[in-house]
């Protein structure tokens, strides 16, 4: 007994307490050796015991997926487990020995005596218990955001992966098409047309230009077009019939307006007209392609800048629910895609300005957004909906999944409750979102069942 009182007199949280507590704690406990290897608790193990660590030092780690990830260690002078006035029930950690350790563990039983008898220890291990309440939330905190920000990541990759390989395909594309220009260019040069002919090609051309690449044509009709357009340039012996057809059925081209051109240009020159307005198309039509992909690069990157609000002050500010909502959707557009998911925004142009923080808000419509994906089956449906009412901004997000049940609807704001499988949530998502709305004096509240599942979000104009 009398090492052990000296060891746990050498540990700062005891070094101060009266002799005869420490002694109390010696005969309430057992001394435990651990190897290297060895588990001191694993997830889920009920907490029904208190440890001090007096020699050695564990690893604590979370399960996220199938592996562990360790976020902590304990060495001499931790207290783990349970602690006086603990609410605690099972492990969420498992804690490994990483060197060969001695640990003084007391039952959960012999709390109520301690804390009847034994005040100045009692006091001490409350305030331990504060603290490591404080540094485990704050390190779960951590956690939650390194967890969105690597979903938001990895959608955002995923977004600018399919515009910037259509910018780099198009682009080599169209170095290849320029290529061959000089080679035809002594065809087209060769053509003898007057400037009636010349009109009468160009009206055609840029006409079908302006209209832009055909939408809306179904893959049936497609094909059929293309079959008429090779046919025709078949019979009038028009080379790489085949490859014209597809680029002129792109512009919604139709057998009149090769009539049209064979009567403008006459037989001798018309494989070569054809020739021509074929390179003009193909060129227009990579040209389109690159302004577009280039264009959702540069709307993606301003949906991030709308999310983040990099340009804008930290302070609270006059801003629209609505680009925050849009902006989040799209950071989250992949995983609604992956599922098939349809979404139906109901947000009106004109809905009301309101005060507040706009990074803290959109940390609230990525938790809540995310959770009703996770939430929906496949091919489900989410909706998003906005509206004034009195002076008051309501907000509704609305998923048809399986629903909350009624028995832990109540719970679902507590700090680490979590549904999700062990790994892939904290539990602190729902209580970051709680925080954010109680700072602007706002209101949330949850309606639930199956096949439809609403959180009715409530927040003051002024």
């Amino acid at each position: 007994m009398t090492e052990l009182l000296q060891d746990l007199q050498s540990i700062e949280l005891f070094s101060k307490l009266p002799p005869e507590q420490l002694k109390w704690l010696v005969e309430k406990s057992e001394l435990r050796g651990f190897d290297v290897g060895d588990i001191m608790f694993n997830i889920g193990d009920p907490i029904d015991n208190m440890g001090v660590i007096l020699e050695g030092a564990f690893a604590l780690k979370f399960k996220q997926g199938d592996q562990f990830k360790e976020f902590a260690q304990s060495e001499k002078g931790s207290i783990t487990g349970k602690l006086p006035y603990s609410r605690a029930k099972v492990a969420s950690a498992l804690a490994v020995a990483i060197e060969p350790a001695r640990v003084l563990i007391m039952h959960e039983r012999h709390l109520p005596e301690m804390i009847r008898s034994q005040h100045e220890m009692t006091e001490a291990l409350v305030h331990t218990m504060l603290t490591r309440i404080r540094d485990f939330t704050k390190s779960q905190q951590m956690n939650e955001k390194l967890m969105a920000l690597g979903k938001l990541s990895a959608g955002l990759a995923h977004e600018l992966n399919n515009p910037s390989s259509a910018v780099v395909r198009s682009a080599g594309e169209l170095k290849k098409h320029l290529a061959l220009v000089p080679e035809k260019f002594k065809r087209v040069i060769s053509i003898r047309l007057d400037n009636s002919q010349i009109d009468i090609l160009n009206r055609i051309l840029f006409s079908r230009v302006q209209q832009g690449i055909a939408e809306g044509m179904s893959l049936m009709e497609r094909s059929e077009r293309e079959e008429e357009l090779t046919d025709w340039l078949d019979d009038h012996e028009v080379d790489n019939s085949d490859g014209i057809a597809e680029t002129l059925t792109d512009f919604a081209f139709n057998t009149d307006d090769l009539e049209a051109i064979r009567e403008a240009t006459t037989d001798e020159y018309l494989d070569d007209a054809v020739a021509w307005l074929e390179d003009v198309l193909t060129t227009e039509k990579l040209v389109q392609e690159i302004q577009d992909a280039s264009k959702r690069i540069a709307d993606l990157v301003k949906s991030v800048k709308t999310y983040t609000h990099m340009d804008q002050a930290p302070d609270k500010q006059k801003i629209d629910i609505r680009k925050g909502i849009e902006s989040t959707l799209v950071m989250l557009n992949h995983k609604a895609r992956r599922k098939n998911i349809t979404l139906q925004c109901e947000l009106p142009d004109d809905l009301p300005l309101i005060n507040a923080f706009p990074s803290e808000l959109n940390q609230v419509w990525t938790n809540l957004i995310d959770n009703a994906i996770d939430a929906v089956d496949q091919d489900g449906t989410l909706t998003l909906r906005a509206r004034r009412e009195r002076e008051f901004v309501m907000i509704d997000i609305i998923d048809d999944g399986k629903g909350i049940p009624e028995e832990i609807q109540s719970r679902i704001f507590e700090p680490f409750f979590t549904t999700k499988p062990q790994g892939q949530g904290t539990g602190l998502g729902l209580d970051i979102v709680q925080r954010i709305i109680q700072h602007h004096n706002a209101d949330i509240k949850v309606e639930s069942q199956p096949g439809e599942t609403k959180f009715k979000l409530c927040f003051p104009m002024e």
